[in-house]
Protein backbone atom coordinates (compact mmCIF):
# COMPACT_ATOMS: atom_id res chain seq x y z
CA UNK A 1 0.00 0.00 0.00
CA UNK A 2 1.37 3.40 -0.98
CA UNK A 3 1.61 5.87 1.86
CA UNK A 4 -0.31 9.10 1.58
CA UNK A 5 1.28 12.54 1.56
CA UNK A 6 0.12 13.41 5.10
CA UNK A 7 1.73 10.25 6.47
CA UNK A 8 5.02 11.12 4.75
CA UNK A 9 4.97 14.67 6.17
CA UNK A 10 4.37 13.41 9.70
CA UNK A 11 7.16 10.83 9.45
CA UNK A 12 9.55 13.56 8.28
CA UNK A 13 8.54 15.86 11.15
CA UNK A 14 9.12 13.02 13.63
CA UNK A 15 12.50 12.16 12.10
CA UNK A 16 13.56 15.81 12.16
CA UNK A 17 12.44 16.02 15.80
CA UNK A 18 14.59 13.00 16.75
CA UNK A 19 11.62 10.75 17.61
CA UNK A 20 12.61 7.14 18.23
CA UNK A 21 11.19 3.83 16.96
CA UNK A 22 8.79 5.35 14.44
CA UNK A 23 6.29 2.78 13.17
CA UNK A 24 3.68 3.50 10.48
CA UNK A 25 0.79 1.02 10.42
CA UNK A 26 -1.68 0.90 7.51
CA UNK A 27 -5.21 0.58 8.91
CA UNK A 28 -7.05 -0.36 5.73
CA UNK A 29 -9.29 -3.31 6.52
CA UNK A 30 -8.63 -2.97 10.27
CA UNK A 31 -10.29 0.29 11.21
CA UNK A 32 -12.34 3.07 9.69
CA UNK A 33 -10.80 5.63 12.07
CA UNK A 34 -7.93 6.57 9.77
CA UNK A 35 -5.80 5.35 6.87
CA UNK A 36 -2.62 5.13 8.96
CA UNK A 37 -1.51 5.06 12.56
CA UNK A 38 1.96 6.28 13.43
CA UNK A 39 3.50 5.30 16.76
CA UNK A 40 6.71 6.93 17.97
CA UNK A 41 8.63 7.50 21.18
CA UNK A 42 10.14 10.59 22.72
CA UNK A 43 12.92 10.43 25.29
CA UNK A 44 11.01 12.36 27.98
CA UNK A 45 7.65 13.99 28.66
CA UNK A 46 9.10 17.25 27.40
CA UNK A 47 10.30 15.61 24.17
CA UNK A 48 6.91 13.94 23.60
CA UNK A 49 5.11 17.27 24.07
CA UNK A 50 7.59 19.04 21.79
CA UNK A 51 7.06 16.42 19.06
CA UNK A 52 3.28 16.90 19.23
CA UNK A 53 3.72 20.68 19.04
CA UNK A 54 5.99 20.31 16.00
CA UNK A 55 3.47 18.05 14.26
CA UNK A 56 0.52 20.36 14.88
CA UNK A 57 2.30 23.61 14.00
CA UNK A 58 4.05 22.32 10.87
CA UNK A 59 0.95 20.56 9.52
CA UNK A 60 -1.15 23.69 10.07
CA UNK A 61 1.47 25.70 8.14
CA UNK A 62 1.01 23.20 5.27
CA UNK A 63 -2.80 23.67 5.44
CA UNK A 64 -3.54 20.25 6.96
CA UNK A 65 -6.28 20.15 9.59
CA UNK A 66 -5.61 18.87 13.11
CA UNK A 67 -8.86 17.54 14.56
CA UNK A 68 -7.71 16.91 18.11
CA UNK A 69 -4.64 16.71 20.33
CA UNK A 70 -4.89 14.97 23.69
CA UNK A 71 -2.45 14.31 26.52
CA UNK A 72 -0.05 17.21 25.94
CA UNK A 73 -0.29 18.44 29.50
CA UNK A 74 0.89 15.10 30.93
CA UNK A 75 3.32 14.21 28.12
CA UNK A 76 3.38 10.45 28.77
CA UNK A 77 1.10 9.61 25.85
CA UNK A 78 -0.01 12.24 23.35
CA UNK A 79 -2.52 11.52 20.61
CA UNK A 80 -2.67 13.75 17.53
CA UNK A 81 -5.68 13.22 15.27
CA UNK A 82 -4.78 14.53 11.83
CA UNK A 83 -7.78 12.95 10.13
CA UNK A 84 -6.35 10.33 7.79
CA UNK A 85 -3.44 9.73 10.16
CA UNK A 86 -3.61 9.14 13.92
CA UNK A 87 -0.31 9.74 15.75
CA UNK A 88 0.51 8.20 19.14
CA UNK A 89 3.57 9.65 20.88
CA UNK A 90 4.84 7.90 24.00
CA UNK A 91 7.59 7.92 26.56
CA UNK A 92 9.35 4.55 26.03
CA UNK A 93 8.08 3.03 29.31
CA UNK A 94 4.49 3.99 28.57
CA UNK A 95 4.73 2.68 25.01
CA UNK A 96 6.02 -0.65 26.28
CA UNK A 97 3.19 -0.86 28.84
CA UNK A 98 0.35 -0.23 26.36
CA UNK A 99 2.06 -2.07 23.49
CA UNK A 100 -0.12 -0.61 20.72
CA UNK A 101 2.45 -1.76 18.15
CA UNK A 102 1.74 -5.41 18.94
CA UNK A 103 -2.02 -4.87 19.14
CA UNK A 104 -2.25 -3.29 15.68
CA UNK A 105 0.49 -5.21 13.87
CA UNK A 106 -0.52 -8.72 14.91
CA UNK A 107 -1.80 -11.08 13.63
CA UNK A 108 -3.02 -9.59 10.33
CA UNK A 109 0.37 -8.17 9.35
CA UNK A 110 2.31 -11.35 9.98
CA UNK A 111 3.41 -13.15 6.85
CA UNK A 112 2.03 -16.70 7.05
CA UNK A 113 4.84 -18.03 4.82
CA UNK A 114 7.39 -16.89 7.42
CA UNK A 115 5.86 -19.31 9.92
CA UNK A 116 5.90 -22.40 7.69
Amino acid sequence: MKKNNLNDHIEKILNDGKAENIVSIPLKGKSSLADYMIIASGTSTRHVSALSNQITSKLKMMDFKIFSTQGQRNGDWVLVDAGDVIVHLFRPEVREFYNLDKMWLAPNDLNIEDNI
